[in-house]
């Protein structure tokens, strides 16, 4: 079946959803004024989102909002992302300095609810994860994980084939591909693999793969 994406301007929320959404993107527009790069995947993320909710019976507004959001950090420095996570308690495996590409997601994560207090907690969970993912997976959480990856910006074979994927695959599969596909790249490219990853994965594949082989 493949990806049937969604304009912005084709999902229909309730006024208040909307009003929040105008919020939203108000302050993002501000936010990521000085990167129009990241500005434009975020955009991407949220459309994205959006229709993978559609395609999995997800809340729509809810995985919209959260792609708006979810690299709301990714604009502030490294040194003040590492401070900002040490600050906060957030535990983080391994060295700080070579997690830094990942705390992006669980700094903004404890600090957009002050921001954004009507917005329910389970999305800023998935700004959490969609850098790390987790053991226990939510289909919001696989959402956004996947939707980072998957967006119109994204270029290669990688992110086609996981478009050609959408609504022919359960959603757990879709996610997993998209993670097993990224710790793929990290070991292919001699990147830092963050601890936790391996756990992760062998966690999914005793839990939930089980007779799917």
């Amino acid at each position: 079946m493949g990806a049937t994406w969604m304009c912005e301007g084709e999902l229909s929320f309730t006024p208040e959803q909307e009003k929040i959404v105008r919020r939203v993107r108000g302050l993002l527009d501000v936010r990521m004024s000085d990167a129009p790069k990241r500005h434009r995947h975020s955009i991407g993320v949220a459309q994205t989102a959006a229709s993978l909710a559609i395609a999995y019976d997800v809340d729509v507004f809810s995985a919209f909002v959260a792609g708006l959001i979810h690299d709301w950090d990714k604009v502030v420095a490294d040194d003040e992302l590492v401070a900002r996570a040490i600050r906060y308690q957030i535990p983080i495996e391994g060295s700080p300095a070579l997690a830094v590409p990942l705390l992006h997601g669980p700094v903004a994560a404890r600090e957009l609810p002050e921001l954004f207090p009507e917005l329910d907690a389970s999305i800023f969970q998935a700004v959490a994860r969609h850098t790390t993912a987790a053991s226990d997976m939510t289909p919001l959480d696989m959402v956004v994980f996947t939707a980072d990856a998957i967006e119109p910006g994204r270029r290669g074979d990688y992110a086609d084939r996981l478009r050609g994927m959408v609504g022919d695959v359960a959603l757990d599969d879709l996610y997993f591909t998209c993670f097993t596909g990224g710790l793929v790249y990290v070991m292919e490219t001699g990147r830092y693999l963050y601890p936790t990853a391996i756990d992760i994965y062998n966690d999914f594949v005793l839990n939930h793969r089980k007779g799917k082989a």
